[in-house]
């Protein structure tokens, strides 16, 4: 692929990763497109045109992804950022809660690629990013349904980047660590809190809030899904520092270790 006309779509640009990844990709000299839910209420981004879409309902999805089409004729790169987190015990989140995180995090992210594959298969090539997490592979006490989200999305990536590679388009995973976002910093509370888990669920939400506040910026993270949708393919790509630390202590260290270590990160004994 090139690096100086290709047509991208980022999902999920209103901050954080998503807003930083669309300037990164301008930089490129890249025709780039974000996806915002209100158009009204978005700030714009320099020179990205911005689009309203629901990734949670498909007519919505449908109706961008035509429009960008009848513009460009084309979707060279999809990046799928747009995502939300919960924080709270696994036994007080509850289904419904699960429902929702999955609606975005999972079934979003597939009814976007599947809205946007006919038009790569059609042209014979393309590049398909998902913005995963460390906690696709690694576990995070207190955030199960965000890291059971994660987990999947790394299962259905691999498989579909399977499926598609004989069409010329590949599919890759982006993996972040604590990143200095709003969605990290501002993760929202299961509703049906249990007083058994208030002082340990307190003590890992600092934990995670303090790591946060010492997290770096997310251009970092939009820099590497630049090279993720633009360079050689490879399936991860882990920003440097903290992420590729923990790819690397995941894939070599014995488990007892690793575990100690994560307790330890979410402050727990």
């Amino acid at each position: 692929m090139s690096t100086n006309t290709e047509v991208v779509l980022v999902t999920g640009v209103s901050s954080g990763i998503g807003r930083e990844t669309a300037k990164a990709f301008l930089k490129r000299g890249c025709e780039v497109y974000g996806t915002v839910r209100n158009l009204e209420k978005a700030e714009p981004i320099a020179a990205v045109k911005l689009i309203e879409m629901d990734i949670r309902d498909e007519l919505s999805i449908q109706h961008g992804i035509d429009y960008i089409i009848a513009i460009t004729g084309r979707i060279d790169v999809l990046v799928n950022s747009a995502g939300v987190t919960l924080l709270g015990a696994t036994e007080e989140s509850s289904v419904a809660e699960g429902q929702t995180l999955f609606d975005t995090n999972v079934w979003g992210m597939l009814r976007t690629i599947q809205a946007v594959l006919p038009h790569m298969r059609q042209q014979k090539s393309g590049r398909i990013v998902n913005i995963s997490s460390v906690l696709g592979f690694l576990p995070a006490p207190y955030m199960g349904l965000y890291s059971a989200s994660k987990h999947a999305l790394e299962g259905l990536s691999e498989t579909l980047d399977h499926e598609v590679r004989k069409f010329g388009v590949r599919v890759c995973l982006v993996e972040p660590s604590f990143t200095k976002t709003n969605m990290d910093a501002n993760a929202p509370l299961a509703t049906s809190l249990i007083s058994a888990y208030d002082s340990e669920r307190g003590i890992v939400s600092q934990a995670i809030q303090n790591n946060v506040s010492k997290a770096p910026d997310p251009d970092g993270v939009a820099n590497t899904v630049v090279e993720a949708a633009l360079g050689s393919w490879k399936m991860r790509h882990t920003p440097k520092g903290e992420a590729s630390l923990l790819r690397k202590l995941r894939r070599f260290m014995p488990v007892v270790p690793v575990e100690k270590g994560i307790r330890k990160t979410f402050g727990m004994k």
